[in-house]
């Protein structure tokens, strides 16, 4: 959604840029192959996260936040996913809620939520994804009966980002499981923890560690009727796929900061090391897989800042988002295996950062909607706006 009017100025973006390349040099670089290789949540960084702002970025100005637009929002993602991947995540679900509410809610919600969200008293998630529904959404089983002013929720959730340690969840529900067609009976919950939300535990996971995708339940978990997203019942699909918009272009972002992480370290490593008498940058072989990984970062770059423009100016960008997000993952996963290749036996070492970006990449060519579902969307979307 645009905010054209409470954006910050280039000048302002690029201080920001500056203070964050200089936090993740002397604060994060350093401690991060501790945190992936041990799992662990990095509670510090993410206090010091919240004291710089990044939970306020694309939160308007009038609740205290940034006023960033999605166009400078997604260089904050990519820089912080040169660093590690992860963290853009601690924020990115965060971003997407304060997107849906303001978008969707009600007054009330957005008085009551946003400067909660603005400032990082309360710390966002989403929760669509189910262990039998994930692409497809409308087969999720999570079910709201209403009772009185209130509804009662039972089902579960997984792949949870926040899960553990966030404190505001948008919950996608079926408040009529009978409905034809099914999305007409969804229906979105903004939810705090209570009696009935249970926290069912972190999911080990090849990559993206340290932060905690987590699988959750509801036992009858009571949450009252003004918590319904936007107040009506049966727009919860409506308000998940506006939601994906923002976190596809964002997966995409983070794909780029990976696939020039990989190009960059292999960069550096083919000056360093030598065969057959010379560095291996001069080995044509070498040469090819740094030209194409080059290509691929700025193509994927590009990709990303025509969605965000759409995002922006508030014109559907469906097709271009997934088109971001396609070329991008896939690009940073290829990068990720010809960085390792560089490398040779070192890549296969937990001793360079290589490994991790191998472990990272696969991410996100599946979360957000799988590569396979992004290309059946852009080619309807391409006929769709190409009528004979």
């Amino acid at each position: 959604m645009s905010q054209t009017n409470e954006q910050i100025s280039v000048q302002e973006e690029t201080q920001v840029l500056d203070a964050l390349d200089v936090w993740l040099k002397k604060e994060v670089a350093n401690q991060v192959r501790h945190f992936d290789h041990e799992d662990e949540y990095p509670h510090e960084i993410v206090a010091q996260m919240k004291d710089m702002g990044l939970f306020s970025l694309m939160y308007p100005v009038k609740y205290g936040g940034l006023g960033f637009s999605a166009s400078s929002y997604t260089k904050v993602i990519t820089k912080l996913s040169e660093t590690w991947m992860s963290l853009a995540g601690v924020i990115n679900t965060h971003m997407m809620l304060g997107q849906l509410i303001e978008r969707f809610g009600t007054t009330e919600q957005q008085s009551y939520f946003l400067p909660r969200l603005t400032n990082a008293e309360l710390h966002g998630a989403l929760c669509l994804t189910e262990p039998d529904a994930g692409t497809d959404l409308q087969g999720i089983k999570t079910h709201a009966k209403r009772d009185g002013d209130r509804y009662v929720l039972n089902g579960s959730k997984m792949w949870v980002t926040n899960g553990m340690y966030g404190s505001l969840y948008a919950v996608l529900t079926k408040t009529d499981p009978n409905a034809q067609p099914a999305h007409r009976g969804m229906t979105m919950f903004l939810a705090e923890k209570d009696v009935g939300f249970n926290v069912d535990g972190k999911l080990k996971k090849l990559g993206y560690r340290g932060v905690e995708s987590a699988a959750l339940s509801f036992d009858d978990y009571s949450i009252s009727s003004d918590r319904v997203l936007g107040g009506v019942e049966g727009k919860g699909l409506q308000h998940a796929m506006g939601g994906l918009e923002l976190g596809r272009i964002n997966v995409a972002a983070r794909a780029v900061g990976v696939a020039r992480a990989a190009m960059d370290d292999a960069v550096k490593y083919a000056q360093e090391r030598e065969t057959f008498g010379k560095p291996i940058c001069e080995h044509q072989s070498i040469q090819i897989k740094l030209a194409d990984m080059a290509t691929r970062v700025e193509a994927s770059r590009l990709l990303v800042e025509q969605a965000a423009d759409k995002y922006d100016k508030g014109e559907r960008c469906d097709m271009e988002a997934g088109m971001a997000k396609l070329f991008a993952s896939e690009s940073a996963l290829e990068n990720a295996t010809e960085a390792m290749r560089v490398h040779g036996g070192y890549g296969y070492s937990k001793e360079f950062d290589v490994e991790r970006y191998y472990r990272d990449a696969p991410l996100m060519c599946i979360g957000e909607g799988t590569n396979e579902l992004q290309r059946l969307l852009i080619a309807k979307q391409l006929v769709k706006r190409s009528p004979i």
